[in-house]
């Protein structure tokens, strides 16, 4: 996904580049891509487009569920935000990507007035990692449990209200602290963490209504602390 007009204007930024406070190499090579960016460097923006473009689309089709419809916000996201690089003061990068992409999400649906289907595609699972990471010590019916439950979390996640779901989403998907899901969302910590307390006892429950996914959810965590015991 690469911008290839040059014509939009960009202010240098006078401030100088800002300190990201001994964060991460990749940190400190975004911050100095963005910087170069502002000063009108196309090919620096692409760089960060090709550094980014991934998480931006996986946020985007968690929240619209639509692979064409994610692809055209994480399009409109990296538009948006060569036209809003005087509004980078510095920091990190990604989070301030993801607020746009997230709000360009919520425009879509607001717009189209619909919520994400509960159904899955194969597309779906094929870009998106499962709710948890894989261990290569862990057992094979713990990881089968687990696949199955995710799809009941999928089905539980189109469900949430907006709020919760974003949340969630870049919490417990995308695996976000609270501090950056505050930059991402634009809300306070303390809010963020009541909607993903709130999201998660929704998602609990929602586990709770039939006894194939109580069971499934038992299962899945009578193997893992099997797992715990036996390490």
């Amino acid at each position: 996904m690469m911008l290839r007009s040059a014509s939009i204007p960009a202010e240098p930024d006078s401030s100088g580049t800002a300190i990201v406070a001994s964060i991460d190499p990749a940190a400190v090579e975004d911050e100095r891509l963005i910087r170069s960016a502002q000063s009108g460097n196309l090919s620096a923006f692409n760089d960060l487009v090709d550094r980014h473009q991934r998480a931006v689309f996986n946020v985007c089709l968690r929240l619209l569920r639509d692979a064409g419809h994610a692809e055209d916000a994480a399009q409109d996201t990296f538009i948006r935000a060569w036209g809003a690089l005087d509004s980078f003061r510095g920091g990190l990068v990604r989070p301030w990507l993801l607020r746009i992409a997230t709000n360009r999400a919520y425009d879509m649906l607001r717009s189209r007035a619909r919520r994400p289907a509960t159904s899955l595609d194969a597309e779906l699972f094929e870009s998106e990692p499962e709710w948890t990471p894989q261990s290569i010590h862990e057992h094979p019916e713990a990881h089968a449990a687990r696949t199955e439950l995710s799809i009941h979390l999928e089905r539980a996640l189109a469900m949430l209200p907006d709020d919760q779901r974003v949340a969630i989403v870049l919490s417990d998907v995308q695996g976000y602290g609270y501090e950056e899901i505050s930059q991402i969302t634009g809300v306070a910590v303390g809010t963020v963490k009541s909607r993903i307390s709130r999201g998660r006892a929704r998602l609990r429950e929602a586990l709770q209504e039939n006894r194939e996914q109580r069971e499934l959810f038992e299962r899945f965590v009578r193997l893992t602390q099997e797992k715990v015991n036996d390490s």
